[in-house]
């Protein structure tokens, strides 16, 4: 299933497109259930999240971009949110962060699964597994690899991933490394559902800090991250995040000028002074 197919079986709202990214507008239960349904079906599908900075890759890798056509993508955080508000008039139903949502769907999903974990550090990998193997004991968890591996060793990690066969593949290498490791080694003789988690097996070791809820619930944690990775981060946010609305204030623009020339009158010799009232 890619976002085709779900525009399918949502309707014609279900997506919103984002600098060209269409992104999945439903609700946290609805979210669940599909993915849920997904594994029930054994329908392989590749899944993401788009944030501002996803965005922004995408706007200047095109094979990035390319890539996240073939992926199943919800909305995280409140760059996305802004932006859908000034495109569409509303913002996504709910805020599907990765880091949040993952662990609430595993946890949530009552048949037992087995979910594998690939990237981050060797011990931040071991440390997220247990957190989640206490969230949600009904599954099984294991260790494929951490994100440190040359190329050299790919084909052993891939074919551990096939024997393994897991349900749940979450790959935590960061962007857009970990959507293109999936698009290029993983399809359904691997599992069912690969998905890219960027920074989740670090929160959920301990490594890096969540934000504090007051700051999460007024969608700061991108300011909480900043100030305590500043050296690493600052690009992203202090530019990413207004480079990102000015691209969807581009979008916007754009999209109003293309519906000025489709609308009656608006085509060749519709220039000033061609219509009633003109000058006026």
């Amino acid at each position: 299933m890619n976002m085709h197919t779900a525009r399918a079986a949502f309707g014609v709202d279900s997506l919103k497109s984002i600098l060209g990214i269409s992104v999945l507008a439903v609700r946290w239960d609805d979210a669940v259930a599909l993915l849920t349904r997904l594994i029930a079906e054994r329908r392989f599908t590749k899944v993401t999240f788009l944030n501002a900075h996803n965005a922004n890759v995408a706007c200047t890798d095109p094979v990035f971009a390319e890539a996240l056509d073939d992926f199943l993508i919800l909305p995280d955080g409140v760059g996305v949110d802004l932006a859908a508000k000034l495109l569409y008039g509303a913002s996504f139903p709910d805020n599907l962060n990765g880091t949040d949502f993952i662990p609430a769907f595993l946890q949530a999903s009552a048949r037992p699964l087995t979910v594998g974990l690939l990237g981050a550090t060797h011990v931040n990998a071991e440390a997220a597994l247990a957190q989640l193997a206490a969230l949600a004991a009904q599954h099984r968890f294991v260790v494929i690899h951490d994100g440190y591996f040359s190329a050299a060793q790919e084909p052993a990690i891939v074919e551990r991933i096939a024997k393994l066969r897991p349900d749940v593949l979450l790959v935590a290498m960061g962007v857009p490394r970990q959507e293109l490791w999936i698009a290029r080694h993983i399809d359904a003789r691997h599992c069912t559902l690969p998905i890219a988690v960027g920074a989740l097996l670090d929160f959920l070791s301990g490594a890096v800090p969540r934000a504090p809820l007051w700051m999460r619930r007024l969608r700061l944690e991108w300011l909480f991250r900043l100030w305590i990775e500043p050296g690493r981060l600052w690009r992203r946010y202090v530019v990413g995040n207004p480079l990102f609305l000015w691209r969807v204030l581009g979008q916007k623009l754009s999209r109003r000028s293309t519906s000025a020339k489709a609308r009656p009158g608006a085509g060749p010799g519709a220039g000033p002074g061609a219509g009633p009232g003109a000058g006026h």
